[in-house]
């Protein structure tokens, strides 16, 4: 197998951990298969660059000498906000070259305003998803998964996304038993589908300061298969439907229903990626009741029915 040369570009204001964190995994598949990585850093004037944390990072050469590589890796951080025009130049030279070009985080701010993106599909942290539809109409902006792969383009969301990504890059490259070694050993999700939302319901939502209403909150979590009518949950937390109902969106800032639905989509997503059991017994367990009715939540809400996000995301059993 050809060794595959992974460069990451450092800057200024850049995120550490998106640099670290695939850092990790690729040199991780290196050290279980020698010869299939070889990773290199590298700066516009192959100086040191200070993170956007304080951390001093020393690259390994200047862009200009660096070599073609197979895997052109750009991360996020502060530095993105204002690039270096030169830096900006230098993805719109090389960026095309590259079999395989990877962003975390605004790296994706790079490499749009490179021209990189154009009529792509892409994303980027969720507070920059705006910014970047914004600034650049020709970018098909995805703001919900954690990453997204169109071509020989991939984009992340924020920093620990990275190391999705980068695990699913191996697992391409090298096989699944190569990225689970390497996800045991950073103690991480083998595989979270690029399409999982950026946050979960709970994350997606506000913690009400009431403590009634969070503890409703994990309720409605851990039992989505129960009746989770606006009724229900008023009689659960002490309060009047219209009461519970008002109050509910003025703490979390979704409504009731809002809420229970992201939920069971959650609960219906993870049980088809992780486990063998049937569509029928998914529903229930969702509180979808029918599968007619989980397939219908799917299809609004992904685009895809049940049967084929299974197929698409669950991954494949080891030998």
């Amino acid at each position: 197998m050809a060794q595959r040369t992974v460069l990451v570009v450092l800057f200024d204001g850049v995120q550490s951990l998106d640099v670290s964190g695939p850092v990790e995994v690729f040199a991780g598949a290196e050290t279980l298969t020698p010869g299939t990585y070889r990773i290199r850093t590298a700066s516009l004037d192959g100086g040191p660059v200070r993170s956007s944390s304080g951390l001093t990072l020393v690259p390994d050469e200047a862009l200009a000498d660096a070599s073609a590589p197979h895997t052109l890796l750009v991360p996020g951080g502060r530095g993105t906000r204002r690039p270096d025009p030169r830096l900006t130049d230098w993805l719109r030279a090389h960026g095309p070259r590259a079999p395989r070009l990877v962003s975390v985080c605004t790296g994706s701010l790079l490499l749009a305003e490179a021209g990189l993106l154009d009529g792509r599909r892409a994303t980027t942290h969720w507070r920059f998803c705006d910014q970047l539809a914004r600034d650049h109409p020709a970018v098909h902006v995805e703001p919900d998964p954690i990453y997204v792969r169109d071509g020989h383009i991939a984009t992340s969301a924020g920093v620990t996304s990275g190391i999705d990504l980068a695990l699913a890059l191996v697992e391409e490259d090298l096989g699944r038993d190569v990225a689970l070694t390497i996800a045991r050993h950073l103690v991480v999700f083998l595989r979270r589908p690029g399409n999982q939302a950026q946050f979960s319901a709970q994350l997606a939502a506000q913690t009400a300061s009431r403590e009634p209403l969070r503890e409703l909150q994990r309720w409605i979590t851990e039992h989505p298969a129960d009746d989770l009518t606006v009724e229900a949950l008023a009689a659960r937390a002490r309060l009047s439907p219209r009461h519970f109902a008002r109050a509910f969106r003025s703490e979390t800032g979704t409504t009731p229903g809002r809420y229970v639905d992201r939920v069971r989509l959650e609960h219906a997503r993870r049980l088809l990626e992780d486990t063998g059991d049937g569509i029928e017994e998914i529903s229930r367990a969702s509180g979808y009741g029918t599968p007619e009715a989980m397939r219908r939540a799917f299809l609004k809400a992904l685009g895809t029915a049940p049967a084929e996000y299974r197929r698409r995301f669950r991954p494949a059993p080891t030998p």
